[in-house]
């Protein structure tokens, strides 16, 4: 038992470590950026040498690579484990969703879109992978919604890139405490989405149907 306890403690020290290094990178790199952040810099405000750094990420460009990874399987999870009432309105549910998200994670949102220009080639095409899944998940409703009249959607892809952008920016401007709350964020951007995807015959009401 005692041979047991003196190797998994040094195990789970590394991994305190190692969850250190992510949330001090993550905040070096939202608050300077990627390319002015070093090794050194990382270790320093963790409070170790440089090389025990390379014992849980071999190079920078890991460390974001991991940050971005992690932010979209923290955004997936989330996803399926969303509650919303039942008969709500696909599109209602995934802009409330992505807001209320992204809203309580400024840093990481302002790296998994800012610092997507940092990654080596290889590692943006893992995250653009991961991106995609995210994407097609709004694809979907609007291909789905376009397809029984309840949208006006002229390519859902071109549509789900502009909504998410649009969505995403949000956590670049709002604070709390100023003249909006979230829920008035939340109707607001609602509004301009479901007039952007309305059919012509009127806009889209609350519960997804379309006025007249």
């Amino acid at each position: 038992m005692m041979g047991l306890n003196a190797r998994t403690q040094p195990r789970q020290k590394g991994l305190e470590t190692a969850e250190r290094v992510r949330k001090t990178a993550l905040r070096l790199f939202a608050a300077s950026g990627y390319a002015a952040v070093s090794m050194r810099d990382i270790a320093t405000q963790v409070g170790v040498q440089p090389g025990a750094l390379y014992n849980h990420f071999p190079t920078k460009q890991d460390i974001l690579k991991d940050l971005m990874l992690t932010h979209m399987a923290d955004l997936m999870a989330a996803w399926e484990n969303a509650g919303f009432p039942d008969g709500m309105d696909p599109i209602e549910r995934f802009v409330r969703f992505h807001i209320r998200y992204h809203l309580e994670r400024a840093d990481e949102v302002f790296i998994a879109y800012m610092e997507l220009r940092s990654l080596d080639p290889e590692n943006f095409e893992v995250i653009e992978t991961e991106r995609r899944r995210y994407e097609e998940i709004l694809t979907g409703i609007l291909t789905e919604g376009a397809a029984n009249g309840r949208y006006q959607v002229d390519d859902a892809k071109v549509a789900t890139r502009a909504i998410i952008a649009m969505l995403t920016g949000i956590p670049a401007w709002y604070r709390s405490g100023g003249g909006l709350s979230k829920d008035d964020i939340e109707t607001l951007y609602l509004k301009m989405v479901h007039k952007t995807i309305a059919p012509e015959t009127g806009e889209i009401s609350p519960n997804g149907d379309r006025m007249t």
